[in-house]
């Protein structure tokens, strides 16, 4: 027995590279779990989000899981990285809040959406047309892209957690007079010291601990802010009903309007998943023989794929996790860290009833800070000329002051356009910029006369 151990011991080694990038099998483990502890928190949080959606909240925690465990496993499994997956924090709000609430898409077309956008992707990563991409993108606009997300997720976040209400004059801080508000504001300001203060898994602490305090803090209008279920674990079943739930009639019926968002789960999933994966593979040192970050094909590919399955499987956009960083810090340097992030996921399909009893203000904090972590960039604003910085800045305050991400998008990217051109900087004007400005002047004038 001794002996077979061993040889599953080498078999593992040989195979992940354990022992020829300086690790252990103990230290990989540990790293997992680390990385584990870190992105815990998606279990509760995409749910709520896309609850939104009109989806239900307990099948999604179901499809989230399993989409954490797929993305996961194929990533350390194929990539052999140290990165861990799951459905996107800011995908996820674009999926529910401005795709189905806003733009009134059903949740079908939604996931048709999502699943062009992933396979896209894939087709990308099986090229060398990537890097072509990413250089031929303006930057302005992807800045623009994850500031304007960033402020729109943190409005959410506020929303969700009774810190702004809707009044007639727009926007209004919450009552201060509803115990609800202020452990709503008690969990915004934990949140903030167990993340700056460098604590492990310091966002699923903050859910927790407000999860806990809920139970004796009452709403305004009555009745406990959390309500706990009579059994905390229960055997995991998946919501059947939610595989494959697509509508491509309903997709191709509304192409136009649907496609610049379908480009947005493309352009986002694709940047978001580079630069998540070369700030993960530069933090941990692992280089090729040419000495550049080790990131190849398999790497993109398993990321495209791991969102092409989540659609299939019933969620938003699955992309890599910048947490994968925590993971690095503790030693992991192999494949193993997400093989063991996919099984700590899967045994935490147990614990659902105790999941979706989570209300929406312990979420809340963790919404706002990944909005307020996304907008921490603005200083990379400085090295910019001043006209380029009008972009990025016109697409924050568009989403801030009407709460219309897709409106900002446009305007940002045909603000940049209006730029090149004024400066006759000729060679700026790609293909791809000038289809892009074709696509979302369709998209204004559809929304438009949408009304």
């Amino acid at each position: 027995m001794a002996g077979l151990s061993a040889r599953i011991g080498q078999v593992f080694d040989r195979y992940f590279q354990v022992s020829a990038r300086g690790s252990s099998f103990g230290r990989e483990i540990i790293a997992g779990i680390t990385t584990f502890g870190a992105m815990a928190y998606i279990m509760a949080v995409n749910p709520d989000v896309l609850s939104a959606a009109g989806l239900d909240k307990n099948a999604m925690v179901m499809t989230t899981i399993a989409a954490a465990v797929f993305g996961s496993l194929l990533m350390g499994v194929w990539a052999r990285l140290p990165i861990a997956l799951a459905p996107a924090m800011s995908s996820n709000v674009i999926f529910a809040q401005v795709v189905v609430v806003r733009m009134g898409v059903p949740p079908a077309v939604a996931f048709t959406m999502v699943l062009f956008g992933g396979l896209a992707f894939l087709l990308l990563s099986l090229t060398q047309w990537r890097q072509k991409i990413i250089a031929a993108f303006p930057i302005p606009v992807r800045m623009g892209i994850h500031f304007a997300i960033g402020a729109f997720i943190a409005h959410i976040g506020m929303v969700a957690g009774g810190l702004a209400v809707k009044s007639n004059e727009g926007l209004s801080f919450g009552s201060l007079t509803d115990p609800a508000v202020i452990l709503s504001i008690a969990g915004v300001f934990l949140a903030v010291v167990l993340r700056w203060s460098r604590v492990p898994a310091a966002m699923l602490f903050s859910i927790i601990a407000i999860t806990i305090a809920g139970c004796f803090v009452p709403h305004k209008g009555g009745g406990l802010v959390t309500s706990l279920p009579a059994h905390w674990a229960e055997w995991p079943h998946y919501p059947w009903h939610m595989l494959f739930p697509y509508d491509f009639k309903g997709f191709f019926s509304h192409f136009f309007m649907v496609l610049p968002v379908t480009l947005y789960f493309f352009l986002g999933d694709f940047f978001d998943a580079t630069g998540t994966m070369m700030a993960v593979t530069q933090r941990s040192g692992l280089k090729d023989k040419d000495g550049k970050p080790l990131l190849g094909q398999a790497a993109f590919a398993s990321d495209a794929t791991a969102s092409v399955v989540g659609s299939a499987l019933g969620t938003s956009t699955v992309s890599a996790y910048l947490e994968s960083l925590v993971g690095v810090e503790a030693g992991g340097r192999t494949g193993l860290v997400g093989l063991t992030v996919a099984v700590l996921f899967a045994a935490s399909s147990f614990l659902w009833p105790l999941i979706t009893s989570v209300p929406a203000i312990a979420t809340a904090p963790v919404l706002i800070l990944v909005g307020l972590g996304m907008l921490g960039g603005l200083t990379d604003l400085r090295d910019m000329s001043a006209q380029d910085k009008a972009v990025p800045l016109l697409m924050v305050l568009v989403t801030v002051m009407t709460g219309d991400f897709m409106i900002s998008l446009a305007l940002g990217l045909l603000l940049y356009t209006v730029l090149v051109c004024a400066r006759r900087e000729w060679k700026e004007l790609s293909i791809m910029l000038m289809g892009l400005d074709v696509v979302f002047l369709v998209y204004l004038f559809i929304s438009s006369r949408m009304g």
